[in-house]
């Protein structure tokens, strides 16, 4: 039942924005010191690119993201930019992604990436790209801040990555 309420949730949410401005008014919010940015040290046709979705996307053959936990669910899911996309879905409750589902470059835009590669706009594509569930709440933060985000990262600077697209749910 906590799957359908969640389900439900999210079109009245996506259908009504104001009752979603009043939930996020009320959340508490986390600070963070400094700037998470690095300028481009060449240009964006020389530099390597990776997506980072957290909008539940994961290979059928994967795992799903554990919606039973009312606090989401910190974990990852690598995403091997050689899958064709028949081999990818979406497990989040808390957002409509029913758009998503008939098209998932809305939310991880791999068709997009491999065209502007083939057009000569970036230079590669990451070889692994990387899944989250958006919904992350209470304890999972800590986890995601500290443990599985820093892995994520880590992976990404041993790819020798320039660039991360990072798309919401």
């Amino acid at each position: 039942m906590g799957r359908l309420k969640n389900q439900i949730l999210a079109k009245v949410l996506t259908r009504f924005p104001k009752l979603l401005d009043k939930i996020i008014e009320k959340t508490e919010s986390i600070t963070v010191e400094g700037i998470p940015w690095t300028p481009l040290k060449k240009p964006i046709k020389d530099c390597k690119i990776a997506l980072v979705t957290t909008a539940g996307v994961h290979l059928k053959a994967q795992e799903p993201f554990d919606m039973l936990d009312k606090d989401g669910d910190p974990t990852y899911r690598e995403l091997p930019s050689s899958a064709p996309r028949e081999q990818y879905t979406i497990t989040h409750d808390y957002y409509d992604h029913t758009d998503a589902d008939k098209d998932l470059n809305i939310v991880f835009p791999l068709d997009r990436i491999r065209e502007l590669k083939l057009e000569g706009k970036i230079g590669e594509l990451a070889e692994v790209n990387f899944g989250f569930m958006g919904h992350i709440d209470a304890h999972h933060i800590e986890t995601l801040v500290k443990k599985t985000a820093v892995e994520v990262a880590d992976k990404l600077k041993r790819q020798n990555v320039d660039v991360v697209l990072l798309t919401p749910g």
